[in-house]
């Protein structure tokens, strides 16, 4: 059974890299908190809807799944008027073909907010996973919040630290091996994303992700904000600010775990800048 399981993460692992290079959809990062009708107007003009459109949620990552739902679903209905659905893979077959299918044929799949790793446990290694990405491929938008931004990146945070067993909203060391990644969506493969970011005053954990993963782009977007990805740009949408960390130079850890290096690329950007990003 273990390698049945582990089989099936590689192939959705070289599905999520092959459709990474010849997607044509967008992504729509959100950083959590509320969402403006303005930007959910932006995330409707970029998922550009023909008339037989549809629109899922999917939920798993939220506690109060249907709740969520509403709130989202009334937004959208404020700028469309397509059919909106919710599939909730947390309590129903993730094998259903008339479901996949359809999650496959939508124009707009959006996350909820709420826990990246319980969404990750529902789809990771199922059709799910894979029909996200066939979605995406063929010129879907996907959009999430919060959690649901976390899980757009191959390398994704789960907002645990190794090294000290306390949960915090942000992280007050920098250390190495500090900060616990999980596989997550992989619709970026070389861009980490942190959310809730200037809010939450996040900058630890992403100075901290980019020592781990220095080959990597590390994006925080702060709430009410988003990132619209198509290729290798991030176009900034929303009321607040979007950080880009890159390529550290001379990085080095400390023989008492301290990551240290002599600079990086930082940027601050607002809605409407154009960010580069590693796909």
């Amino acid at each position: 059974m273990k390698k049945i399981l582990l089989i099936a993460i590689s192939f959705a692992l070289t599905i999520a890299a092959q459709a990474q290079n010849t997607a044509k959809g967008n992504l729509f990062i959100i950083g959590g908190g509320d969402r403006s009708d303005e930007l959910i107007k932006q995330l409707v003009t970029t998922a550009n809807f023909k008339a037989n459109d549809y629109i899922i949620v999917l939920p798993m990552a939220s506690e109060i799944p249907d709740t969520g739902f509403k709130y989202i679903s009334a937004q959208l209905k404020k700028q469309t008027q397509l059919n909106i659905k919710n599939f909730n893979f947390s309590k129903h077959d993730v094998n259903d073909k008339k479901w996949i299918d359809s999650l496959a044929g939508a124009k707009l799949i959006y996350i909820l907010g709420g826990d990246q790793n319980r969404f990750m446990k529902a789809v990771l290694g199922t059709p799910v996973y894979t029909a996200i990405h066939t979605a995406f491929q063929n010129g879907a938008t996907i959009a999430g919040t919060s959690a649901g931004a976390a899980v757009m990146s191959k390398y994704m945070i789960t907002g645990k630290q190794l090294l000290d067993t306390v949960y915090k909203e942000t992280f007050n060391k920098l250390w190495d091996k500090n900060v616990e990644f999980a596989e997550g969506l992989g619709l970026l493969q070389n861009t980490i994303i942190d959310q809730h970011f200037l809010k939450r005053n996040r900058y630890n954990r992403l100075v901290s992700s980019l020592a781990a993963h220095p080959q990597m782009i590390c994006i925080g977007i702060d709430e009410g904000t988003a990132i619209i990805v198509h290729g290798n740009k991030a176009t900034v949408a929303g009321d607040s600010q979007v950080i880009r960390f890159a390529n550290p130079k001379e990085l080095k850890t400390t023989a008492k775990g301290l990551i240290k290096f002599n600079q990086a690329e930082f940027g601050l950007f607002t809605a409407g800048d154009v960010i580069d990003i590693k796909p």
